[in-house]
């Protein structure tokens, strides 16, 4: 592990690594310990089971008092999330605390994928097409699941 981090940052990573989230894999990038690879499984029974999701995480200097930066990399149909990857989660910006973790970040984004939310959109065409047909919003999500986060 890289030296000069703080205790708080290595004592999370060794956790995560000792007991990972079920379903998610993450690790810190061998050349900067505040960069993770993170990849999380489709949670099953939603349209993106099966699929393979693979995201960044970075620690900025001011963690834990600022939230993680967090991204999809892999492409994904979902209201919550951008074409960029950005994320709409609400612990990612006015209701972070300090106590919160990287784990608790890797849950709460576990359980936007299990629970899509179309009423709090960051892609708002998505967002629109759940509305109008959610049937469809989900075999299109499926369909991109298929598509994209196949490994």
């Amino acid at each position: 592990m890289a030296g000069g981090l703080p205790k708080r940052i290595l004592r999370e990573t060794e956790k995560l690594l000792s007991e990972p989230v079920p379903g998610i894999d993450a690790r810190p990038d061998e050349n900067n310990a505040r960069y993770f690879h993170v990849i999380v499984n489709g949670p099953k029974d939603t349209p993106f089971e099966s699929g393979k999701f693979k995201m960044e995480l970075f620690l900025p200097e001011d963690y834990p008092m600022t939230p993680p930066k967090l991204r999809f990399i892999t492409k994904i149909y979902h209201p919550n999330i951008d074409q960029l990857g950005r994320i709409c989660l609400d612990t990612l910006k006015d209701k972070w605390t300090p106590a919160l973790t990287i784990r608790t970040v890797l849950l709460t984004v576990q359980g936007l994928l299990s629970a899509p939310n179309p009423d709090d959109p960051l892609a708002n065409d998505v967002a629109a097409a759940w509305k109008a047909n959610e049937t469809k919003a989900i075999a299109t999500a499926r369909q991109w699941t298929r598509i994209y986060a196949q490994v």
